[in-house]
């Protein structure tokens, strides 16, 4: 638990009959649970139990995200999981970014009732990015690739620094999860942003491409950058997420 409470991780145990759905977010690269704090809230307040863990190496500084290896970031995202697949009947889970990579790993090896990404990070748009392995032991950071948000005054208190190190982590995970997306058969909403300057529309084709659901859906939002839930199509990702895993999920409670 960090001291800051933007960054801080989000937890309820739902209440009234969604109680026994459980909902799982991730944040993304960089990032920290700021970024989808308000859809955490919104979904609790709809009754769902919702865990949005703070990923390693996030939450601090830079340098320890550059000294992270990706598993690390799954990790979070599995204990999550186990937590709510525990003590709830069904479990959504749900990310921006990469965060909506680390959702649709956790869709392969798991057995879900739903996904729900955001602006989902599986290619790369920067073609520096495929050299980061060698890269990273000549350049320790670049720019922050944060608060690509059209809407004026949100942050999303993403680092200042973007580490190489964890740029060439970022790219296994990619890597990894489009290799397991055949396996991801649960049903999945997507939102895609026409204008994103952080995740190239490849990560959607390759998503469309390799998915081994029979149900994807692909809601485009017109009036968002890359952070579209803190943006202003965000009203509608929240509404038409509840009502995704509302639907996903009927008739598995007890």
């Amino acid at each position: 638990m960090t001291a800051d409470p933007t960054l801080a991780a989000f937890s309820s145990n739902g209440s009234g009959n969604n109680a026994r759905i459980g909902v799982l977010l991730s944040h993304g690269f960089t990032g920290s649970p700021a970024s989808v704090a308000g859809w955490a809230r919104y979904l609790a307040d709809y009754g769902f139990a919702v865990r949005l863990p703070l990923l390693a190496g996030h939450g601090t500084t830079w340098q320890e995200l550059a000294r992270t290896p990706w598993e690390r970031w799954y990790e979070g995202i599995d204990t999550a999981y186990q937590d709510l697949a525990r003590n709830t009947d069904a479990v959504v889970v749900a990310g921006l970014s990469m965060g909506g990579a680390l959702a649709l790993r956790l869709a392969a090896l798991e057995p879900v009732a739903g996904v729900v990404v955001v602006n989902p990070g599986l290619t790369m748009g920067d073609p520096r990015a495929r050299y980061a392995g060698v890269l990273k032991y000549l350049l320790r950071s670049v720019p922050s690739i944060g608060n690509d948000i059209r809407k004026e005054g949100m942050d999303e208190r993403a680092y200042p620094r973007t580490p190489v190190a964890a740029v060439h982590q970022l790219a296994q995970l990619f890597r990894d999860t489009t290799d397991r997306l055949p396996q991801v058969t649960a049903p999945t909403l997507v939102f895609r942003s026409n204008v994103d300057r952080i995740v190239p529309e490849s990560s959607l084709e390759v998503l469309q491409r390799r998915i081994g659901s029979a149900h994807l859906e692909v809601i485009r939002l017109e009036n968002s950058y890359h952070v579209a839930t803190m943006d202003h199509d965000q009203e509608l990702i929240f509404e038409r997420s509840a009502a995704f895993i509302e639907h996903v999920t009927a008739g598995t409670t007890a």
